[in-house]
């Protein structure tokens, strides 16, 4: 299934979500309604909200909570890119310069903090405590995952396990709650939540782990955003992992010092380190299995096109070029 075929399957939800999302962007501060409006509609997957709207219909879910779900989530993720550019410096996004650049770090920070607490008024619109339980712990571990990584930065001895948790926290958790609050909509049985929940899980972690795969592997026009970003940043990703543990000693010197320093200075050895060790194929093989994983946690489901499409996301996680 084709990622517009997919996108079709659940178009009229979809505009629904993002009727929501503009309306409730609105305020009177001119200044948020610029920055909101900017990254909002500035050519995201929407992939999180499509997957709540999916997970709903795949789960059975014949009302309409789920639009406003799938905009909390979408609101969500919204607030951690604003800050996530600020903390780490990014002057491009979506092949466009990021709202920090553009209006400046304050500004950026202080609409991620609107966006948060406008997803948590339109919670407490919801009237479920099951589903506030849910996405504020999610909220939570998010703000986890991105000390987590903070604390990884120009470390070039972080292991495998702990990028691991990183992504985990700080990418996969919200897939994880968007597909586990179809669940919760519907009132299925806990193992049918837990099913959704891995799905989200497994879900997140690829689409990470494809992320950071093509940070060595594309090109600034396929990627939207600069390549070597994370080098630049400090931030020892899995195809750096991978290839610091396989190198010769001459590559884990240079990989270390690039690492340690940060910058874009030594980007052409690092590219070299990680595709003469396969450290990218090794990446990708992870996600491939992550994504396996995400399809098997839907075996309990009934068939239907939504399942299917779910099944469909899982792929086009790993089989993108951006």
């Amino acid at each position: 299934m084709e990622l517009s075929a997919i996108r079709e399957l659940v178009a009229t939800d979809m505009q629904a979500v993002n009727d929501l999302i503009l309306r409730r962007l609105r305020s009177d501060v001119v200044l948020i309604n610029q920055i909101g409006n900017y990254i909002v509609n500035s050519g995201g997957k929407r992939l999180r909200p499509m997957v709540v709207l999916l997970a709903a219909r795949a789960a059975g879910y014949q009302g309409n909570r789920h639009v406003d779900l799938a905009a909390i989530i979408e609101f969500i993720h919204t607030a951690t890119l604003l800050h996530d550019d600020v903390v780490d410096g990014s002057e491009l996004r979506r092949s466009q310069d990021t709202a920090n650049a553009v209006w400046g770090n304050s500004a950026s920070v202080l609409v991620g903090d609107f966006l948060y607490s406008r997803s948590f008024e339109m919670m407490v619109e919801v009237d479920d405590m099951r589903i506030m339980d849910v996405l504020s712990h999610a909220t939570n571990r998010i703000a986890e995952g991105e000390v987590l990584q903070l604390l990884n930065c120009n470390n070039p001895d972080v292991t495998e396990e702990q990028y691991l948790e990183v992504i985990r926290r700080k990418t996969a958790t919200l897939f994880e709650a968007g597909s586990r609050l179809a669940a919760v909509l519907t009132r299925n049985s806990s193992e049918a939540e837990e099913s959704l929940a891995a799905y989200g899980l497994h879900l997140g972690i690829a689409f990470q782990l494809v992320d950071d795969a093509l940070d060595y592997s594309s090109s600034n026009e396929q990627l939207g955003k600069n390549i070597g970003d994370d080098l630049a940043e400090g931030k020892p990703t899995l195809p750096i992992i991978q290839a610091l543990k396989t190198g010769d000693a001459a590559q884990v010197k240079a990989l270390r010092r690039a690492v340690e320093g940060g910058g874009r200075g030594d980007i052409d050895r690092v590219v070299a380190a990680i595709a003469s060790t396969n450290a990218i194929d090794y990446t990708a093989a992870l996600a491939r299995k992550q994504a396996e994983e995400a399809k098997r946690a839907l075996n309990g489901f009934p068939a239907s096109p939504y399942k299917d499409a779910l099944a469909a996301v899982a792929d086009f996680a790993v089989d993108r070029t951006h």
